[in-house]
């Protein structure tokens, strides 16, 4: 599943190619693609796990069993409780029916999870160890995830730091993944990422002593393969949430064309007054809610356990669908928890109904 917006950009100076910053290779040619563009979306990626019959695409859904392992790669946006696809959004609500569903039926034996998101621990916070699934994120409940490796020439940053630490690792030992266990791999990560808190949740017990290539495969002692020459990048680090304004500034720089400049200029104006307003909307919004300017300084100080998941759901809803969206406007993801720590102490209809009244389509 990808949604298959890169390669053939307007903005990407190598049409038809993808690059990230462990080699100097095209990583797009050949690829397999079983769902894209409008098919990428929470519910069917929700179905592709259950095995339901889809309409779309490949029509390829997961049929594991009791004796299966499970691998799941997820890298989009995120905020507190909530994953990003193209258009939508998955909510933990949601993504938990799925995984107790699945461990209901049957549908696997252990389950690892490796996600790439702002505040991706928040999905797996409370993960019980019982469901046998393991979650590695690249950040825990309360940061963002960070993306490195600047490209001078393509202008863009080619990976986050933890993905790409991951990969790295990984490609190291490749093609004898039965070198590391679970464990290993995630204490080796955790050290190399630098800008947030790499997190594991879930089984602590069976699947984090298991090999990797128990869920990527590759277990058998081959000669080691030799490592294809880096990509010239700078490591410089850029807070996820912060990337689109990293980039716009940066692009102002190089450009030499004054109608450009001042398209940028005026883009790069709008989305730094947007996300002052978004948060005095917010501000608002608990004020409201709470009806004490004391309690708005108690709910924005840091991000809360999420223990109402219907609740984040419903709230973070009526606020993409009236204010702003994280597909768009991707700083807002920095201070959603000032809305969803609300759901810990007032119920979902009242906030969801002083959202409405405070936003409004954009």
């Amino acid at each position: 599943m990808m949604y298959n917006d890169i390669a053939f950009n307007e903005e990407n100076p190598r049409r038809g190619h993808i690059y990230n910053a462990l080699h100097g290779k095209d990583v797009y040619e050949g690829v397999m693609i079983d769902y894209m563009g409008k098919d990428v979306t929470p519910q069917n990626f929700l179905d592709i796990l259950e095995g339901r019959v889809l309409k779309v695409g490949s029509r390829k859904t997961l049929k594991s069993g009791p004796k299966d392992t499970v691998f799941v790669n997820f890298v989009d946006h995120g905020g507190p409780g909530v994953l990003g696809f193209p258009a939508d959004e998955l909510h933990l609500v949601d993504l938990n029916n799925t995984l107790q569903s699945m461990h209901t039926k049957r549908r696997y034996k252990q389950m690892l999870w490796y996600v790439e998101a702002c505040f991706s621990g928040s999905m797996f916070q409370n993960l019980s160890s019982t469901l046998n699934i393991t979650a590695h994120t690249a950040a825990n409940e309360e940061e963002s995830s960070y993306a490195c490796a600047w490209n001078k020439e393509l202008g863009v940053y080619l990976g986050d730091c933890w993905s790409l630490n991951w990969m790295n690792n990984t490609e190291q030992i490749f093609p004898n993944l039965k070198r590391e266990t679970v464990r290993q791999q995630y204490e080796i990560v955790k050290k190399l990422t630098n800008e947030s808190h790499a997190s594991i949740y879930g089984d602590l017990t069976y699947i984090y002593d298991d090999p990797i290539s128990a869920f990527l495969g590759h277990p058998g002692e081959k000669e080691k393969t030799v490592p294809v020459e880096f990509m010239k990048y700078s490591y410089q680090s850029t807070a996820t949430p912060d990337i689109l304004l990293e980039y716009l500034k940066r692009k102002r720089e190089r450009t030499n064309d004054n109608e450009e400049a001042e398209r940028l200029d005026k883009e790069i104006k709008y989305h730094t007054l947007t996300e002052g307003k978004v948060q005095e909307i917010l501000e608002q919004i608990s004020h409201q809610v709470t009806g004490s300017w004391d309690m708005v300084e108690v709910f924005s100080r840091h991000p809360q356990t999420i223990a109402h998941p219907g609740c984040n759901k419903d709230v973070l809803s009526a606020f993409f669908s009236q204010c702003y969206k994280m597909q768009t406007h991707p700083y807002i993801t920095k201070y959603l928890y000032r809305l969803t720590n609300l759901c810990n102490a007032y119920n979902a209809k009242k906030i969801v109904s002083v959202v409405h009244n405070n936003c409004y389509r954009f």
